[in-house]
């Protein structure tokens, strides 16, 4: 095999392989005898069919994965020798090949940019946390006390006023047409909960058991297309008047609810609301040290990566735009779709950047993902899908893609845990206000180039975070 080397400028490297024919009529020659062990056809015994005749009638599919395998291994064993860390998958030409002459083809590659790694001690960073909010449990237990209540007869007649429930007959039409679902019998409306039409239950107040009446109101714009917009009237009958009686904040409240008494109820409910706030504590740290070690690195980029990044985040973009275009970002309306792609690219440099890096700490450090991490985390996907769980497992196991996207993130997560211990990283209580809050953006943002000396507009940057947040690498 002859290698020679055609390109080797930054990142990007090509070769020019030449296989000598013989070396693939050997392959050929060792297939076909390998097949003729086992071969039946008419005429001849199992195992004694001649080479000639195997070749004469499989010689094409024979050769097709002869060379195929000899590619493969042919460039796997070029980029051992000159000790090439490809960043992705090799792109192969083949430049000449006949049948009996040599196989020439052409491999370009980018390979692993040279990083060199900060001191991660010397990092400083903030974790801001969020006690739980004693005021919000009792407010949540008395949400869930609301939609335990129940309600009793009012014996005494006297006018609907908010907060009761009123037993109505109903039948709505318009343009004196009933129409579908406007109709009912013995209906308990709580009035002033909110739940019918807008001005329907402010008419029920005042009115008392035994009056009939007609309520008319005006269906909203977003309301169902055939009834949207439409005046109608509702024919009324007051049946019944009853009073919401609370329910009692107890431990047989709390049992109901799941828990073994009320201040087991209080402290499950603190350490749900803990378990949230710590997720959103660790998205921010997470950010902000992505933000870091973005800032301290310096390293050329494989182009093609960032153009096939780039290539999947103005797809997503565009296809938001015209399935969802109440979504897009205010900061994106009015731009030109050059000024957004410009934007773009420099996010699908960002995440080609922090990928590569935190690939980099990775490696060095021996950090792994396991099989028994990455099946637990397909058994939380396979969770979602009930009863399909088995299918579930079987696509993972299929498609490499899929498993990639799986492993992907457990291992950027155990590399942020890593540098997180290294880091110099103080605590600080704050507010969810302060937590949620998007971060001072002054400084300017690295450019997708093929060396990241030059900066960006602090406004583009500000931007370029604020979209890449919620995206890969900023989880």
């Amino acid at each position: 095999m002859q290698v020679t080397e055609t390109n080797n400028e930054g990142l990007k490297r090509a070769y020019k392989i030449v296989v000598p024919a013989a070396d693939i009529e050997e392959k050929i020659n060792a297939r076909l005898t390998q097949i003729a062990q086992t071969a039946n056809m008419p005429g001849f015994r199992p195992g004694k069919v001649p080479v000639s005749l195997l070749k004469k009638q499989h010689g094409q599919a024979i050769m097709g994965e002869i060379l195929e395998m000899t590619v493969s291994e042919s460039s796997q064993a070029t980029i051992v020798e000159k000790e090439l860390r490809p960043v992705a998958q090799p792109k192969i030409e083949i430049d000449k090949f006949d049948e009996g002459g040599d196989l020439e083809y052409s491999i370009e590659l980018e390979v692993f940019p040279d990083i060199e790694l900060t001191d991660f001690s010397k990092l400083k960073l903030e974790r801001k946390k969020v006690p739980a909010n004693e005021d919000q449990v009792e407010e949540i237990i008395g949400q869930m006390a609301d939609g335990q209540k129940d309600s009793k007869p009012i014996e005494k007649n006297r006018p609907i006023a908010t907060g009761d429930v009123a037993v109505i007959d109903f039948t709505g039409s318009v343009d004196g047409e009933e129409f579908a679902g406007g109709k009912a019998e013995d209906y308990g409306l709580e009035i002033g909960s909110g739940s019918f039409i807008p001005g329907f239950e402010e008419q029920i107040i005042g009115k008392e058991v035994g009056n009939e009446f007609d309520v008319s109101v005006t269906f909203p714009d977003q309301y169902a297309e055939e009834l949207a917009g439409k005046d109608a009237v509702f024919a009324v009958k007051i049946k019944e008047l009853r009073e919401t009686t609370p329910a009692t904040l107890d431990d047989a409240f709390a049992q109901k609810m799941g828990a073994e008494n009320l201040e087991d109820l209080k402290d499950k409910l603190r350490e749900n609301q803990e378990a949230e706030l710590a997720q959103y504590t660790r998205m921010r740290v997470k950010r902000d040290l992505l933000d870091v070690l973005d800032d301290v690195h310096e390293f050329e980029l494989p182009g093609g990566m960032i153009e096939s990044e780039f290539e999947a985040v103005w797809h997503q973009f565009e296809h938001q735009r015209k399935e969802h275009p109440d979504q897009i970002d205010e900061d994106d309306k009015g731009k030109t779709d050059d000024e957004l792609k410009e934007e773009y690219r420099d996010i699908s440099a960002r995440r080609v950047r922090l990928g590569l890096l935190l690939a980099e700490i990775g490696r060095i450090n021996e950090i792994t993902v396991t099989p028994d991490e990455v099946n637990r985390a397909i058994m939380q996907e396979a969770q979602q899908y009930k009863g399909q769980e088995k299918e579930v497992f079987e696509y993972y196991k299929n498609n490499p893609e899929a498993m990639q996207a799986v492993q992907s993130p457990l291992l950027e997560d155990k590399v942020v845990d890593y540098i997180l211990e290294l880091a110099n990283v103080s605590e600080k209580v704050v507010t969810i206000e302060e937590l949620m809050a998007e971060p001072e953006e002054a400084k300017p943002a690295k450019k997708a180039k093929s060396t990241t000396k030059k900066k960006a507009p602090a406004k583009k940057k500000a931007a370029a975070k604020k979209k890449v947040a919620a995206k890969k690498g900023d989880d």
